[in-house]
């Protein structure tokens, strides 16, 4: 799915989702600037309280050793760090597989693929939460 936007860059576009949180991931394969923006920030400046959340972002590019080739822009709401920065690796992820398709194995082995379907049980009526039973009092 390639498309352009106002300035008539192409890019392959792709969402990736994980618990709440949704993310939109444009991949431009211009060679004038590269990194990832997370919300119009540098992926490293918006997960700076977590190196590892970092890394799993950055995780599909380093796989496949493209480094410094793409430039990439992720608009990811809901959620929280932990569940934004795997939709955005999903994200990544499926955008490499929309540029090209050879990448599909070695994404797949490493589990890139996969969608996490688990979501927050809703609260049930006369629970406490999704499955907590108000403590039971015989006397």
């Amino acid at each position: 799915m390639s498309e352009n936007n106002k300035n008539n860059d192409k890019y392959f576009y792709a969402s990736g989702r994980r618990k709440s949180a949704v993310a939109k991931v444009r991949l431009y394969q211009s060679a004038k600037e590269d990194g990832i923006s997370v919300n119009e920030k540098d992926y490293k400046k918006y997960f700076a309280s977590n190196s590892v959340l970092i890394k799993k972002v950055y995780s599909p590019i380093k796989l496949l050793s493209l480094e410094n080739k793409f430039k990439i822009s992720v608009k990811v709401n809901g959620g929280g760090s932990n569940g934004q920065a795997e939709a955005i690796r999903l994200g990544i992820a499926r955008a490499l597989l929309v540029l090209d398709e050879e990448y599909k194995k070695e994404l797949r082995a490493s589990g890139y693929l996969t969608r996490d379907p688990r979501k927050v049980e809703r609260k049930k009526p006369g629970l406490k939460k999704a499955r907590r039973a108000p403590q039971w009092k015989k006397r």
